[in-house]
């Protein structure tokens, strides 16, 4: 079967912001901006029987996103999101909600078939129904998939075994200059930030690249040979909501489009940044971020 598909799996919820109710949820972030550059690509989630719910799959389909999403006797999901002067986020996430209920379903088996490429986190892992779920179906995909563990620490939703399993399963691991520092301590990991990411490298075999965000400074893209480092530019932030979302998933669309480590990270720095300018974490790229001509090399 041809693997065609490209699946963020993980929370859908909706963003309480100052200005208003945005749609949100890392895995739907990641799978939007990977569908402006082309991919076919779909969420796997799951709402409650009510009128969020339904207002989550309008936006759905109004944005011609693919979804795999179960309606279940939960509510669906939101967060509560307060911005500093920086704009920069914190969030108060209600618990017991529709996506900490994510069913298994025969249509998550045939989805995996034809799966090319999954991201997940640790947030949706933090009920045992939803971490099954995620972990059932990254086992059903295909050996040679990619798997992005794009970790996004929130509150106290995470735990050493979440951890260390999901980074035994993955490919790719993205995470920001906070959260090392948190892994760092959990795995027992000495040095500096560079080492620690190749440290993570060498002890968890499918490993091959660790992608790492250090906000206004910079980021870093580690192989085991190569270090990748580029600044983040200067812009007016309005808000950093899915920014590091719509970073994951530039980086993983040229990736496997075939470009270099190095292209891949530049187009995921601009990105994130015209992200970084615009309020929530959907916004459409404008033409000279035009996925047509970002894909080409």
């Amino acid at each position: 079967m041809m693997k065609d598909t490209v699946v963020g799996i993980g929370e859908a919820l909706w963003d309480c912001l100052p200005e208003g109710r945005k749609l949100g949820g890392a895995p739907a972030n990641f799978a939007y901006h990977v569908s402006q550059f082309g991919w076919r690509s779909a969420v796997v989630s799951a709402v409650g029987n009510d009128a969020l719910g339904d207002e989550i799959l309008q936006v759905f389909d109004k944005v011609r996103l693919s979804y795999d999403i179960a309606r279940v006797g939960y509510p669906t999901g939101t967060v509560q999101v307060t911005l500093s002067q920086d704009g920069i986020p914190s969030y108060e996430i209600c618990e017991d909600v529709a996506w900490d209920n994510i069913p298994w379903t025969e249509e998550l088996t045939a989805l995996a078939a034809r799966t090319k490429a999954v991201c997940f986190g640790s947030l949706a892992q933090r009920s045992p129904v939803s971490r099954q779920t995620i972990m059932r179906f990254i086992a059903s995909m295909d050996e040679d998939t990619e798997r992005i563990y794009d970790i996004n620490l929130r509150q106290h939703f995470y735990s050493l075994d979440v951890i260390e399993e999901s980074l035994r399963s993955a490919t790719m691991l993205k995470l920001n200059d906070e959260e090392i520092a948190v892994v760092a301590k959990l795995l027992g990991l000495s040095g500096g930030m560079e080492e620690q990411c190749r440290r993570m490298l060498s002890c968890y075999p499918r490993l091959r690249l660790v992608v790492l965000t250090c906000g206004a400074v910079g980021s870093y893209v580690f192989d085991a040979a190569e270090t990748s480092y580029i600044e983040t530019p200067k812009v007016v932030v309005a808000d950093t909501v899915g920014a590091g979302d719509s970073f994951t998933a530039t980086f993983v669309a040229h990736i496997l489009a075939g470009a270099s480590i190095r292209e891949a990270h530049r187009k995921a720095v601009a990105v994130s940044a015209y992200v970084c300018t615009q309020h929530g974490a959907m916004p459409k790229l404008p033409e000279e971020l035009n996925p047509n001509r970002s894909l080409e090399f």
